[in-house]
């Protein structure tokens, strides 16, 4: 595979000064390494492999290390991806107690690392190799269990994941969109009176699509951002969540992760290890937490408003409603499954953790 650069320089496009790349002729050559980096960390970050089945809890953390190189080369509409890949991601697992007590502590708590040494465009229809090991070394029968676990489930898993990003390479990684947005418009010719009777239709539509836009601009709808709402239920005083919610101690317990949180309004905070960052807006303690929040991931000065009220309807039994407004799209690599992951991580790395950990399960 010829490196990123090093291609024949007759076929590569040289800068013109209007930019034009006529007919998508010449070879359009992106970098897609850093692409890849985002793409790949979305796709295999944070998968519950398992989730008490058998004894077990397992999950992915993080794509901690990718090297090598990746490249997108299309010339005519001909797509030709070249990547040379080695990647690590961090997982970590339990196997819970036989107690009935929820809040006992598991038997054993692992952290692993899931290796694949050579992913490539030269084997894309291959299975590449994918290497399972448990930090500090698998030789107690707890330890092979959990390791066997996650080859039986989580291999998969990572494998599936993988194939999705040589998907994605194979039509073109991020260089395919800029090319489609590039293409060149049909000539429109003359309108028949079928065609303009067609026009006068579709105006009308056009209208009543800008009169719907209107309306969802009014409502506080942004293009390319979305609204996630959630409401939560636990047996426990509203205080109780609440104090949860704004102490890193008790972050970093059921998180298993860093966290740094002010409990005063205009300060800041930072959780999971740095991912999400953001400030206090309005604090009540027991009632409402307001907060300006964002993913480290998405485009530089993007945040979101999350907004957690607590409602108390009995004593012992909260309802939280979450509303995050302002969610983007996109992250600053391309990745559209921002909305979906952010959700996600709610449900399933707070609240559920919350009640697993605190034993105010329903």
């Amino acid at each position: 595979m010829a490196k990123l650069g090093e291609g024949d320089k007759r076929w590569i496009v040289e800068e013109r000064a209007d930019g034009t790349n006529v007919h998508n002729w010449h070879w359009v050559e992106r970098d897609c390494l850093e692409w890849s980096r985002g793409q790949l960390s979305s796709l295999l970050s944070g998968l519950t492999i398992l989730a008490g089945e058998g004894g077990l809890k397992i999950r992915t953390k993080t794509l901690d290390k990718l090297e090598g190189e990746a490249y997108v080369n299309v010339r005519k509409g001909k797509v030709i991806p070249g990547y040379e890949l080695s990647l690590s991601l961090s997982w970590e697992g339990e196997v819970l107690s036989d107690s009935a007590d929820p809040a006992a502590p598991p038997l054993l708590s692992v952290q692993g690392a899931v290796e694949v040494p050579y992913l490539a465009d030269e084997n894309a229809d291959e299975e590449p190799e994918v290497r399972v090991t448990v930090r500090g070394g698998d030789g107690g029968p707890l330890e092979r269990r959990i390791k066997e676990a996650f080859l039986a489930k989580g291999k998969p898993v990572v494998l599936e994941k993988l194939r999705a990003y040589v998907q994605s390479m194979a039509r073109g990684g991020p260089a395919m969109d800029e090319l489609e947005a590039k293409k060149p418009k049909p000539a429109s010719a003359q309108p028949s009176a079928g065609a303009a009777a067609a026009a006068t239709t579709l105006q009308a539509k056009s209208e009543a699509g800008d009169e719907r836009k209107k309306k969802k601009k009014s409502s506080g709808y942004r293009e390319g951002f979305r609204t996630i709402s959630l409401t939560e239920k636990f047996y426990c005083r509203a205080g109780n969540i609440y104090e949860i919610l704004m102490d890193e101690n008790r972050w970093k317990g059921f998180t298993q992760s860093n966290a740094r949180i002010s409990k005063e309004v205009g300060g800041q905070f930072s959780l999971f290890d740095g991912s999400i960052k953001g400030v206090n807006e309005e604090l009540q303690e027991g009632k409402l937490i307001v907060q300006k929040w964002r993913f480290e991931s998405w485009a530089d000065g993007l945040y979101s408003t999350v907004r957690i009220s607590f409602d108390e309807p009995e004593s012992g039994v909260t309802i939280i409603k979450l509303t995050q407004t302002d969610v983007p799209v996109e992250d600053r690599y391309g990745n559209a499954t921002v909305v979906e992951n952010t959700e996600r991580g709610w449900r399933e790395l707070i609240f559920h953790k919350i009640r697993a950990v605190f034993g105010f399960g329903v």
